[in-house]
Protein backbone atom coordinates (compact mmCIF):
# COMPACT_ATOMS: atom_id res chain seq x y z
CA UNK A 1 0.00 0.00 0.00
CA UNK A 2 2.73 2.27 0.52
CA UNK A 3 4.98 1.50 -2.05
CA UNK A 4 4.32 4.69 -3.79
CA UNK A 5 6.42 6.24 -1.60
CA UNK A 6 9.51 4.61 -3.80
CA UNK A 7 8.14 6.41 -6.74
CA UNK A 8 10.27 9.57 -8.37
CA UNK A 9 7.28 11.80 -7.41
CA UNK A 10 7.74 10.98 -4.20
CA UNK A 11 10.92 10.33 -4.00
CA UNK A 12 12.03 14.19 -4.42
CA UNK A 13 8.83 14.89 -1.74
CA UNK A 14 10.73 13.03 0.83
CA UNK A 15 14.32 14.72 -0.10
CA UNK A 16 12.84 18.23 0.85
CA UNK A 17 10.93 17.32 3.33
CA UNK A 18 14.36 15.91 4.91
CA UNK A 19 16.07 19.09 4.12
CA UNK A 20 13.28 21.65 5.07
CA UNK A 21 12.87 20.28 8.30
CA UNK A 22 16.68 20.47 9.90
CA UNK A 23 16.96 23.43 7.98
CA UNK A 24 13.88 25.47 9.49
CA UNK A 25 15.00 23.93 13.37
CA UNK A 26 18.60 25.34 12.83
CA UNK A 27 17.05 28.47 11.60
CA UNK A 28 14.70 28.86 14.75
CA UNK A 29 17.38 27.76 17.32
CA UNK A 30 19.51 30.67 15.81
CA UNK A 31 17.05 33.28 16.02
CA UNK A 32 16.41 31.46 19.87
CA UNK A 33 20.60 31.90 20.28
CA UNK A 34 20.35 35.73 19.52
CA UNK A 35 17.83 36.89 21.72
CA UNK A 36 19.62 34.88 24.63
CA UNK A 37 22.71 37.07 23.75
CA UNK A 38 20.65 39.88 23.59
CA UNK A 39 18.79 39.50 26.87
CA UNK A 40 22.31 38.55 28.61
CA UNK A 41 23.65 41.99 26.99
CA UNK A 42 20.47 44.14 28.39
CA UNK A 43 21.67 41.81 32.18
CA UNK A 44 25.45 42.88 31.54
CA UNK A 45 24.58 46.48 30.75
CA UNK A 46 22.54 46.55 33.90
CA UNK A 47 25.46 45.56 35.93
CA UNK A 48 27.96 47.87 34.39
CA UNK A 49 25.48 50.30 35.09
CA UNK A 50 25.46 49.60 38.67
CA UNK A 51 29.19 49.15 38.77
CA UNK A 52 30.03 52.43 37.43
CA UNK A 53 28.20 54.49 40.00
CA UNK A 54 30.73 52.96 42.38
CA UNK A 55 33.58 52.25 40.57
CA UNK A 56 36.72 54.76 40.79
CA UNK A 57 37.00 57.17 37.98
CA UNK A 58 39.43 56.48 35.55
CA UNK A 59 41.61 58.93 32.90
CA UNK A 60 40.46 59.17 29.58
CA UNK A 61 43.10 57.37 27.66
CA UNK A 62 42.55 54.32 29.05
CA UNK A 63 39.06 53.79 28.17
CA UNK A 64 39.21 54.60 24.67
CA UNK A 65 37.76 53.76 22.18
CA UNK A 66 34.64 52.86 23.74
CA UNK A 67 32.51 49.64 23.31
CA UNK A 68 29.89 47.66 25.38
CA UNK A 69 32.57 46.92 28.07
CA UNK A 70 33.75 51.08 28.98
CA UNK A 71 30.56 52.68 27.87
CA UNK A 72 28.92 54.55 30.95
CA UNK A 73 32.55 53.98 32.92
CA UNK A 74 33.44 57.17 35.25
CA UNK A 75 36.63 58.96 33.53
CA UNK A 76 38.39 62.35 34.09
CA UNK A 77 40.02 64.65 31.66
CA UNK A 78 41.53 68.03 32.04
CA UNK A 79 41.24 70.84 29.69
CA UNK A 80 39.92 74.54 28.99
CA UNK A 81 36.33 74.71 27.81
CA UNK A 82 36.21 76.57 24.47
CA UNK A 83 33.09 76.27 22.19
CA UNK A 84 29.20 75.95 23.59
CA UNK A 85 26.45 74.13 21.68
CA UNK A 86 22.99 72.93 22.50
CA UNK A 87 21.46 69.72 21.75
CA UNK A 88 17.67 70.45 21.04
CA UNK A 89 14.74 67.50 21.49
CA UNK A 90 16.06 65.78 24.30
CA UNK A 91 13.66 64.57 26.93
CA UNK A 92 14.55 64.04 30.54
CA UNK A 93 12.18 63.37 33.79
CA UNK A 94 9.19 63.13 31.04
CA UNK A 95 9.90 66.83 29.82
CA UNK A 96 10.76 68.10 26.70
CA UNK A 97 14.11 70.18 26.62
CA UNK A 98 18.03 70.23 25.56
CA UNK A 99 21.44 69.65 26.52
CA UNK A 100 24.26 71.77 27.23
CA UNK A 101 26.99 70.74 25.13
CA UNK A 102 30.75 72.57 25.71
CA UNK A 103 33.55 70.95 24.25
CA UNK A 104 37.07 70.37 26.68
CA UNK A 105 40.03 71.29 24.83
CA UNK A 106 42.76 68.40 26.53
CA UNK A 107 46.61 68.94 26.12
CA UNK A 108 46.96 66.71 23.12
CA UNK A 109 45.24 69.29 21.07
CA UNK A 110 42.29 67.43 20.47
CA UNK A 111 38.34 68.29 21.58
CA UNK A 112 36.16 66.57 24.57
CA UNK A 113 32.44 66.91 24.00
CA UNK A 114 31.11 67.22 27.81
CA UNK A 115 27.51 67.77 28.10
CA UNK A 116 27.28 70.03 31.29
CA UNK A 117 23.81 69.59 31.79
CA UNK A 118 19.76 69.93 30.63
CA UNK A 119 17.71 72.56 30.41
CA UNK A 120 13.86 72.07 29.99
CA UNK A 121 12.22 74.28 26.98
CA UNK A 122 13.35 75.16 23.33
CA UNK A 123 16.94 75.66 22.76
CA UNK A 124 17.85 78.75 24.00
CA UNK A 125 21.69 80.14 24.21
CA UNK A 126 20.52 82.90 26.81
CA UNK A 127 19.10 80.35 29.12
CA UNK A 128 22.78 77.92 28.82
CA UNK A 129 24.67 79.40 31.90
CA UNK A 130 28.54 80.03 30.17
CA UNK A 131 31.47 77.53 31.13
CA UNK A 132 33.79 78.20 33.61
CA UNK A 133 37.11 79.16 32.86
CA UNK A 134 40.71 78.40 33.33
CA UNK A 135 41.72 74.88 33.55
CA UNK A 136 39.00 72.35 34.83
CA UNK A 137 38.71 68.96 35.62
CA UNK A 138 35.51 67.22 34.53
CA UNK A 139 34.46 63.31 36.10
CA UNK A 140 31.38 61.97 34.32
CA UNK A 141 30.31 58.99 31.69
CA UNK A 142 31.93 57.79 28.73
CA UNK A 143 29.57 57.59 26.21
CA UNK A 144 30.07 56.31 22.76
CA UNK A 145 29.61 58.83 19.69
CA UNK A 146 25.54 59.17 18.79
CA UNK A 147 23.81 57.90 15.88
CA UNK A 148 20.76 59.78 14.61
CA UNK A 149 18.10 58.01 14.34
CA UNK A 150 18.86 55.09 16.56
CA UNK A 151 18.81 55.11 20.55
CA UNK A 152 16.50 57.74 21.29
CA UNK A 153 18.64 60.34 19.10
CA UNK A 154 16.22 62.23 17.19
CA UNK A 155 16.99 62.33 13.30
CA UNK A 156 17.12 66.24 13.64
CA UNK A 157 16.92 67.97 9.73
CA UNK A 158 18.82 71.47 9.71
CA UNK A 159 19.68 73.04 12.49
CA UNK A 160 20.08 76.72 13.50
CA UNK A 161 23.77 78.10 14.00
CA UNK A 162 25.26 76.75 17.59
CA UNK A 163 23.16 73.79 17.62
CA UNK A 164 23.41 69.98 16.99
CA UNK A 165 21.51 66.91 16.28
CA UNK A 166 23.86 64.51 17.58
CA UNK A 167 26.87 64.47 20.03
CA UNK A 168 29.64 62.13 17.75
CA UNK A 169 32.63 63.52 16.36
CA UNK A 170 31.26 63.33 12.46
CA UNK A 171 28.63 65.54 13.20
CA UNK A 172 30.86 68.04 15.26
CA UNK A 173 33.79 68.22 12.58
CA UNK A 174 32.45 70.75 10.78
CA UNK A 175 31.10 72.94 13.47
CA UNK A 176 34.49 73.37 15.65
CA UNK A 177 37.66 74.13 13.79
CA UNK A 178 39.22 71.60 16.19
CA UNK A 179 39.87 67.97 15.87
CA UNK A 180 37.27 66.24 18.28
CA UNK A 181 37.19 62.81 20.45
CA UNK A 182 35.37 59.79 19.36
CA UNK A 183 33.26 60.13 22.44
CA UNK A 184 31.53 62.40 24.84
CA UNK A 185 31.25 62.66 28.64
CA UNK A 186 28.37 63.24 30.65
CA UNK A 187 28.83 65.38 33.90
CA UNK A 188 28.00 63.09 37.38
CA UNK A 189 26.92 66.59 38.81
CA UNK A 190 25.37 68.89 36.40
CA UNK A 191 26.87 72.77 36.49
CA UNK A 192 25.07 75.21 38.60
CA UNK A 193 21.03 75.70 37.03
CA UNK A 194 20.95 72.69 35.09
CA UNK A 195 20.67 68.63 36.09
CA UNK A 196 22.59 65.83 35.31
CA UNK A 197 22.11 63.60 32.11
CA UNK A 198 22.22 60.33 33.13
CA UNK A 199 23.94 57.69 31.38
CA UNK A 200 22.83 55.65 28.07
CA UNK A 201 23.04 51.92 27.90
CA UNK A 202 25.31 50.84 24.93
CA UNK A 203 23.57 50.23 21.72
CA UNK A 204 22.50 46.70 21.08
CA UNK A 205 22.29 46.13 24.45
CA UNK A 206 18.76 46.58 25.55
CA UNK A 207 15.24 44.72 25.05
CA UNK A 208 14.64 46.43 21.51
CA UNK A 209 12.27 46.04 19.32
CA UNK A 210 15.50 43.67 17.61
CA UNK A 211 15.00 41.52 20.47
CA UNK A 212 11.50 40.80 20.21
CA UNK A 213 11.89 40.05 16.74
CA UNK A 214 14.16 37.58 17.63
CA UNK A 215 11.53 35.89 18.96
CA UNK A 216 9.33 36.14 16.85
CA UNK A 217 11.28 34.61 14.26
CA UNK A 218 12.05 31.67 16.54
CA UNK A 219 8.20 31.02 16.81
CA UNK A 220 7.95 31.63 12.86
CA UNK A 221 10.91 28.64 11.80
CA UNK A 222 9.48 26.66 14.44
CA UNK A 223 5.90 26.40 13.31
CA UNK A 224 7.29 26.27 9.57
CA UNK A 225 9.01 22.79 10.21
CA UNK A 226 5.24 21.40 12.27
CA UNK A 227 3.53 22.39 8.71
CA UNK A 228 6.26 20.84 6.45
CA UNK A 229 5.55 17.55 9.06
CA UNK A 230 1.89 18.02 8.65
CA UNK A 231 1.44 18.15 4.87
CA UNK A 232 3.54 15.45 4.59
CA UNK A 233 1.61 13.07 6.84
CA UNK A 234 -1.50 14.93 5.16
CA UNK A 235 -0.60 13.85 1.15
CA UNK A 236 0.31 10.38 2.56
CA UNK A 237 -3.13 9.67 4.06
CA UNK A 238 -4.82 11.43 0.80
CA UNK A 239 -2.68 8.82 -1.54
CA UNK A 240 -3.69 5.93 0.88
CA UNK A 241 -7.10 6.67 0.64
CA UNK A 242 -7.18 7.16 -2.75
CA UNK A 243 -5.36 3.71 -3.16
CA UNK A 244 -8.06 2.17 -1.12
CA UNK A 245 -11.07 3.61 -2.90
CA UNK A 246 -9.21 2.49 -6.33
CA UNK A 247 -8.93 -1.43 -4.37
CA UNK A 248 -12.58 -1.06 -3.72
CA UNK A 249 -13.39 0.39 -7.31
CA UNK A 250 -14.89 3.53 -6.14
CA UNK A 251 -12.70 5.67 -8.23
CA UNK A 252 -11.17 4.62 -11.78
CA UNK A 253 -7.26 4.78 -11.16
CA UNK A 254 -6.38 3.86 -14.52
CA UNK A 255 -8.38 6.33 -16.75
CA UNK A 256 -5.96 9.43 -16.79
CA UNK A 257 -3.16 6.68 -17.43
CA UNK A 258 -5.05 5.04 -20.23
CA UNK A 259 -3.84 6.47 -24.19
CA UNK A 260 -6.26 8.06 -26.44
CA UNK A 261 -8.02 5.06 -28.76
CA UNK A 262 -7.74 2.32 -26.07
CA UNK A 263 -10.21 1.38 -23.40
CA UNK A 264 -9.02 0.29 -19.49
CA UNK A 265 -8.18 -3.42 -20.83
CA UNK A 266 -5.94 -1.73 -23.51
CA UNK A 267 -7.80 -2.62 -26.63
CA UNK A 268 -8.05 -0.50 -29.34
CA UNK A 269 -11.28 1.22 -29.32
CA UNK A 270 -10.96 2.50 -33.60
CA UNK A 271 -10.52 -1.53 -34.16
CA UNK A 272 -13.76 -2.36 -32.42
CA UNK A 273 -15.86 0.06 -33.39
CA UNK A 274 -14.98 -1.22 -37.06
CA UNK A 275 -15.52 -4.40 -36.36
CA UNK A 276 -19.11 -3.67 -34.83
CA UNK A 277 -19.93 -1.69 -37.89
CA UNK A 278 -18.84 -4.82 -40.34
CA UNK A 279 -21.00 -6.57 -38.15
CA UNK A 280 -24.10 -4.43 -38.35
CA UNK A 281 -23.18 -4.50 -42.18
CA UNK A 282 -23.80 -7.97 -42.61
CA UNK A 283 -26.60 -9.17 -44.02
CA UNK A 284 -28.77 -11.18 -41.97
CA UNK A 285 -29.53 -15.18 -43.01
Amino acid sequence: MYRFLLTPRWWGINVFVLLAIPFCIFMGSWQLSRFEDRVQDHRDAGEQATAARTDPARPLAELLPVDKKTSGKQTTATGRYGKQLLVPGRELDDKRGFYVLTLLRTDDGRALPVVRGWLPGAADPAKAPAAPTGEVTVTGALQASETPGSNGVPAAGRLPAGQTGAISSAALVNLVPYDVYDAWVTLAKADSGMKAVPAAAPADTGLDLKAFQNLGYTGEWFVFAGFVVFMWFRLIRREVEFAQDAELGLVESDAEDTPPGQNSDGEDTNTATADNTKVSASPTA
